[in-house]
């Protein structure tokens, strides 16, 4: 592996805010190129974009940065809370089924898709699709499975339960963060055309809206100049939650773990449990929806949500890192299977909207919280609105439960379609 030409976080982390501060700049001024530019492509997407043309450059890397640890740690927790503690749970609950519709679509799409690809890249291509016994492809395929469906716990249970050949198993990492990041770019393009989405979906998106302008109102009535306390004691709030989420998020793990055979065989569905990560979200969240009981609600007229929003930003640019361009055709015929099993799964969520008239940010955040899990399910749905944050985190949740028995239903079906 190439070494990139800046190692140092330090630069690194520099880039990247001068990636964003570009990127809001330029958004913000409301006249000629950059104008018409936004109005086609989201701000979101250029900040997850530009950091994958540095990734693709070779000027950065991911593999020699803690830059993205430290984003889904640190700030991702922060942001959750922060995003959080203004939630109004009533109006959540009112946005009805279709959330719940939408993502398990998302996974019998990932399920279903997997065999489907192996069937129709066999007729051109068999020799893609094959392999004996640990060398088997579907094997393979079994961890983007997990990873597509629940998350890295649910991954790794996939490695452990098939025994892919590890000296390969690198190609099917590369599959899935390629596929999976060219589909997060589509969805957030997709964000920037929301309304034309939904009209040719004929959508309802009255509970979504009527939460937004719930929430507004609310910022509104509380919206104060901030001080030197508030932002204190929202730092105060975001890295003692973040602190108290890691803290308990580990021990519950280890001693889960330590417990229950259930959660320490990585071949059980329960293997979830023994995530810190998954624990330190839903710690985190759980955090967040506390304080909203309590004055703390009213920091988000201090701009509690807005500091959220430029963690998960940063988080965005650090999962840009990830890209790179350059990786896509170096296995055409494995990434040729991932983006045949996105489009199954992008195919049927968009069906499935269409009948029962979802909107689109059912689809999108349905769709990101099987394929993108609990780091970014809440980026896409915080881009359609602060208050929707907790939706996306929520159905993440829901990921890593399905995550285990999706992928080793699609893993056997997967199996069975390599044999035909």
């Amino acid at each position: 592996m190439t070494e990139p030409l800046i190692t140092d976080d330090t630069v690194v982390f520099g880039l990247l805010t001068l990636c964003l501060g570009f990127i809001f700049y330029t958004s913000s001024i409301s006249t000629g190129f950059w104008k018409k530019f936004y109005s086609v492509v989201p701000a979101v997407l250029m900040a997850y974009l530009l950091p994958a043309i540095l990734a693709s450059t070779g000027l950065v890397s991911d593999s020699t940065s803690n830059l993205y640890f430290m984003a889904s740690r640190y700030l991702l927790p922060a942001a959750l809370v922060l995003m959080t503690l203004s939630i109004d749970l009533k109006a959540i609950s009112n946005l009805g089924s279709k959330a719940l519709i939408m993502f398990l679509t998302g996974s019998a799409g990932i399920v279903i898709g997997g065999p489907i690809a192996i069937l129709i890249v066999s007729i051109f291509s068999p020799e893609t699709v094959g392999g004996n016994d640990f060398d088997a492809i579907w094997r393979g395929l079994s961890t983007i499975a997990g990873s597509w469906i629940g998350g890295g716990a649910n991954q790794a249970a996939m490695l452990e339960i098939f025994q892919y050949n590890p000296e390969k198993y690198g190609g099917m990492v590369l599959v899935d963060i390629v596929v999976a990041n060219v589909w997060m770019a589509v969805i957030l393009l997709g964000v920037g055309k929301t309304k034309q989405i939904d009209n040719w979906l004929k959508a309802d998106t009255s509970a979504i809206e009527s939460l937004k302008v719930k929430v507004t109102a609310f910022s509104e009535k509380i919206t104060r100049v901030p001080t030197l306390k508030d932002y204190m004691m929202m730092l105060f709030f975001a890295f003692t939650a973040t602190g108290i989420a890691h803290f308990f998020g580990n021990h519950i793990s280890s001693f889960l773990t330590s417990t229950y055979e259930s959660v320490s065989d990585k071949k059980s569905f329960l293997s979830f449990l023994g995530s810190g990560f998954f624990w330190m979200v839903v710690i985190a969240t759980t955090v967040g929806i506390g304080l909203s009981f309590t004055k703390a609600k009213n920091y988000e007229g201090a701009g509690a949500s807005k500091i959220g929003g430029m963690f998960i930003y940063i988080l965005v640019a650090t999962i840009g890192m990830k890209m790179d361009l350059g990786k896509v055709l170096e296995n055409p015929g494995l990434i040729a299977i991932g983006f045949i099993w996105i489009s199954i799964h992008a195919g049927l969520l968009v069906l499935v909207a269409k009948l029962i008239k979802a909107p689109y940010f059912f689809l999108a955040v349905g769709s990101q919280a099987n394929v993108g899990g609990a780091a970014s399910a809440p980026v896409v749905a915080a881009e359609f609105h602060p208050s929707l944050t907790s939706v996306g985190v929520l159905l993440s949740v829901f990921g890593y439960v399905v995550g285990t028995g999706g992928a080793l239903l699609c893993a056997y079906l997967m199996e069975i379609a390599s044999k035909v």
